[in-house]
């Protein structure tokens, strides 16, 4: 049996940083993960026009690195996700308006281009925030806000610098699921039998009776299924994108 305990999706650890993600950057992390989708990267990447199409068919206005995990990675999703919060110079402010302080947003922040607009994202431990910057916008302003879905209130506070609540002592059985979907569809694409997907996940004692142990089994299979259907188009529910048209995109998404 060949050892596996070298290889780069072996260790838990190396997967943490999956249980502070949005849905957003989890959905990055199952599209950079796609064959095709590297393919397109690594054809199209130098070519402008012919790499804007490639990054719509996936749901992008451009391609990005998958060699990139989402903590340095941006891919500008379409049409726009209701995560992002839209902010406007207040041409009409009231006497307690909010200001644009761009230095009180907590956390490490990023500004970026997505070839539409400014975006900024501001990323602390457990939490994501990601504004769309409009043109005339200057740290210190009287700020509006627009949200897709519903009001922006309860980003108010976030703008003019309140602290973030405390994160949770543990993670969520949510997080933890994806995490181990993530590190399982690693290991499945690196040629792992599902016995040492178990390994890799759950430790060698539990595999120790693995032959006796469908529930074990199930599990592993069943997160096995789920990456690659995240992959294979599933991370569009998580961008909030339209599902894949019938036709010639269908073909090419579930190419193996």
């Amino acid at each position: 049996m060949a050892d596996r305990a070298a290889e780069p999706w072996y260790p838990t650890a190396a997967y943490l940083y999956v249980l502070h993600l949005d849905s957003l950057a989890l959905a990055w992390e199952y599209l950079r993960r796609h064959p095709d989708y590297r393919l397109d990267w690594l054809r199209h990447r130098r070519r402008p026009q012919a790499a804007q199409e490639a990054a719509q068919r996936w749901g992008l206005r451009l391609l990005e690195d998958p060699a990139l995990d989402a903590r340095d990675a941006h891919p500008a999703w379409l049409p726009g996700h209701a995560a992002m919060v839209q902010l406007y110079p207040d041409e009409d402010p009231p006497p307690d308006a909010s200001i644009f302080a761009f230095w009180r947003i907590p956390g490490h922040k990023q500004l970026l281009h997505d070839g539409k607009r400014l975006a900024l994202i501001a990323r602390s431990p457990g939490h994501c925030l990601r504004f769309a910057l409009a043109p005339g916008l200057e740290d210190g302003m009287a700020v509006a806000y627009a949200r897709r879905g519903g009001t922006a209130a309860a980003v108010r506070g976030h703008a003019s610098g309140t602290a973030f609540a405390a994160t949770t002592p543990r993670p969520t059985p949510s997080a933890l699921l994806e995490l181990h979907t993530l590190q399982a569809l690693d290991a499945t694409l690196a040629g792992a039998s599902l016995r040492d997907v178990g390994e890799g996940l759950f430790g060698a004692d539990a595999v120790a009776d693995w032959y006796s142990d469908g529930g074990l089994r199930s599990k592993v299979r069943r997160l096995v299924r789920r990456g690659d259907a995240l992959m294979r188009g599933g991370y569009r529910h998580l961008a909030q994108l339209p599902p894949l048209e019938k036709g010639r995109f269908e073909d090419d998404a579930k190419r193996p």
